[in-house]
Order: structure tokens, then sequence, then C-alpha cells
């Protein structure tokens, strides 16, 4: 690792979101550095389809790009190797994107997105690192005026940037290079790591709820093809006998606050807070709309539950907390829908479901086994994944110190 001290002299760069860089790095405007691109694609010359997804852009198929006729890449850009390209859309409403790709191969884009060009092609690494520092900072979200919806390059040129001298931008990019290719490898190891130990949690729930945990019982065939043999004793019924179930109610946007005194649950956990609540107790919540419809929460207290939400009580006979695991191990996204826009469950056909059922004494025994095994689980995981955000975090906080002159690259 490169050895990184900070410079002796620096200056205030007049830039809010640069401040203070060293004395002898330059001030620019970005249209001083850049051209735009607009190279159509005209007669479908060039095939080779590109898509700028969280921060990278990548490879489509175009021959199934999403629904697209082929005749849709006339109207594409045709991009090159060191060209910067920008998302400058949807700005009013996503406010998590990365919004900056630089191409490594030549091919075609969406016109949406603005594409600059390096007069110096010398300059493409580091412009991108110093763009995607802006981007990381949420730049983007604070050019122009009001509320804004996007931005066009005639507001972005404007972009008042800060450059060092060439051999250091060229010292720099190797570092950032080198640097951000180590956070990346260390991320992605502990994101399969998480993947794995979800998946072993998992396995662990299902063999539990629909095996029990006496590996000498006697066993049967349940007739139902995902859960296969079952403990001879125990018992198969329709979710609807082991619970109550039904939809929450809609709540408006401009209803639900960040903070307040009643918290409101979508179909994928909480979504803010309300005045009032409309369930108290201790109930589970299945999502029921979307792609991760079907994912339970085990909620207590007092709640608004929204349409998106089934609420879901267990009846006498049934202990919750296995319940809980229950339609976990059952895995209910399968049985979505995909007639509608996005995938859906409806309140009638989970409850239509079947399953295996022990007895209460088992019931009981199994959600003891499990929730001791799951905290440990989830703490792992836990574990990671404030690794995961330590490593990113660490990895922006690089990025912009480096291209804006904190830190000295030796």
């Amino acid at each position: 690792m490169s050895e990184i001290t900070t410079y002796e002299k620096t200056k205030d760069s007049g830039i809010e979101w640069i401040g203070s860089v060293p004395s002898h790095w330059r001030v620019h405007t970005l249209y001083q550095l850049v051209t735009q691109v607009k190279e159509k694609n005209g007669n479908l010359q060039e095939k080779n389809l590109l898509s700028l997804s969280y921060g990278k852009i990548k490879r489509k198929d175009i021959d199934s790009p999403d629904g697209l006729l082929p005749a849709s890449f006339d109207g594409y850009n045709i991009i090159e190797d060191g060209d910067i390209v920008l998302r400058l859309t949807d700005l009013q409403n996503d406010h998590t994107s990365l919004r900056v790709g630089l191409a490594t191969e030549r091919g075609i884009i969406t016109s949406a997105y603005t594409t600059l060009r390096p007069i110096d092609t010398s300059n493409s690494k580091y412009l991108f690192y110093l763009l995607h520092a802006f981007d990381l900072k949420k730049g983007f979200y604070g050019m122009g005026s009001g509320v804004r919806q996007g931005l066009n390059y005639a507001e972005v040129k404007e972009l008042r940037i800060v450059l060092p001298r060439q051999d250091e931008k060229d010292t720099i990019v190797q570092f950032l290079d080198e640097q951000c290719a180590q956070i990346d490898t260390l991320i992605e190891e502990a994101k399969l790591s998480v993947a794995e130990y979800k998946k072993w949690r998992a396995s662990i729930v299902f063999e539990a709820v629909t095996k029990g945990l006496n590996p000498l019982a006697e066993m049967k065939d349940s007739h139902i093809d995902w859960i296969g043999q079952m403990p001879a004793h125990w018992g198969i019924l329709s979710l609807k006998y082991l619970c109550s179930m039904q939809a929450g109610k809609n709540l408006v946007s401009d209803q639900i606050d960040e903070a307040g005194e009643y918290p409101v649950y979508g179909g994928n956990g909480i979504r803010g807070y309300y005045s009032k609540y409309n369930y108290e107790g201790e109930y589970l919540l299945v999502g029921r709309q979307g792609a991760l419809c079907g994912n339970v929460h085990k909620i207590k207290g007092c709640f608004w539950a929204t349409e998106h939400a089934v609420v879901t009580k267990n009846v006498e006979g049934v202990e919750l907390s296995f319940l809980y695991y229950l339609l976990n191990g059952m895995n209910l996204n399968r049985y979505a829908s995909n007639s509608a826009a996005q995938p859906g469950l409806s309140v009638n056909t989970i409850q239509n479901i079947k399953t295996v059922f022990p007895p209460i004494e088992e019931q009981i025994e199994i959600s003891t086994y499990l929730n001791d095994i799951c905290h440990s689980i989830d703490s792992i995981i836990e574990n990671k994944q404030s690794l995961i955000f330590e490593l990113e975090s660490y990895k922006k906080s690089l990025i912009f110190e480096t291209v804006t002159g904190k830190r000295k690259v030796v």
C-alpha cells in the first residue's frame, strides 16, 4: 500500500463541495475538459448494448433488452472507451443510485444519459473518480434551482473542479485503482459470506419446521411437493386453520412522517411513522406486493399496517414464534402471482396453502431451538454487514479525500 500523507501548502478552492486543496492545484470548469457525445447509432451500425447500473457500465443482450425492439437502438448514442456516462434523470425520486460510470469499450447506450468525452484522454480515469466523488456527495441533487427531476449538459458543464499535475493524476489513479480493487474484493467476499449464512439459516429453519428435531421420528409422505417426508404424528392443515389473516389499511405517502409516535409497516418493513395505529399486540406481517413479497416480520406494540402487509395472528393451539418460522420456511414468494405490474400475494392465496403442523409441545421446542441458533447466525450476518458498510464508507472517503487533495499519495 502506498504511503499517504497530507500536502504542506493548501488554499481555499472556492468550491463548496471540495473545500481546501493543495496550493498548486488548479481550478477548472468542466466544459474546459470535456465535450458532450451525441453520436447516434444510425442504421444500427453498433450492436454492443451497454447500460449504467450501480456505477458500472455493463453489457446487455441486444436480442433480449427488457422488451425494447431493435429499431429502438437507432437513437442510442455510440460511446467509446474512456467516455464518462452520467445518469441525470429521476433526481426527485431516486436518491440512492450511483450516477457516474466509465466506459471501458465501444458500444451504444441510451441517449437519456449524458455522455462526456475528455478532450485529453489521459484525464479520463481521473475525471471519472472526481465526478464519482461528487456523486457520492450527492452533488447532482443540489445543482440547478428548486426540486429537479433531471439535469442536462448545459447545467452540468458549469461544474467547477480541481486538477493536479499530470504526474500526480497518474499516481492518484494508479493508487485508487489498486486500493478500490482490494476493497471491492473484500466487500464481495463478505457479501458472498452473508448470502451463504442466509442460505444456511433458511435450510435450518426449513428442516426444523417440516421434519422436527427428532432424527429418529417415524416419517411418512406429506404429499406436499416442497415438503416431502414429514413426521408421521404431525398433521396437515391449510394456513387459514392456523392463523387469521387480513390486509392492512391504506395510508397515502403524505400521511407518513420520518419520525412520530407509531411505526408504519408496509410489505417490506418499516416505512415511517403516523399519529394513529390500527393494531396493538404481537403479530406477524407478511409482505404481499413486490419482488420481496412473502417476507415475514414479527411486530410487537402499537403500529399501523398498510394494505401492502398481511396482518397475521396465531389461533389457539398455535405458538406465534413457531408460526413465524413456519411461514419463513414455506417460502411464500413462490406463490406470488405475476399477472400484475409486479408480483403479488392475495390473502386468499396464502390462507389456502397446505402445510405440516406439529403438536404444541413440539412447536415450543422447535421455536426455542430456532430462536437460539438463528440469533447466533443473525449476529454473524450483522457483523459481516457492518464490515461491508465500513468498507464501503472507507472506499468513499478514500476516493473523495484523494481526488480533492486531502491526502497525498507518495
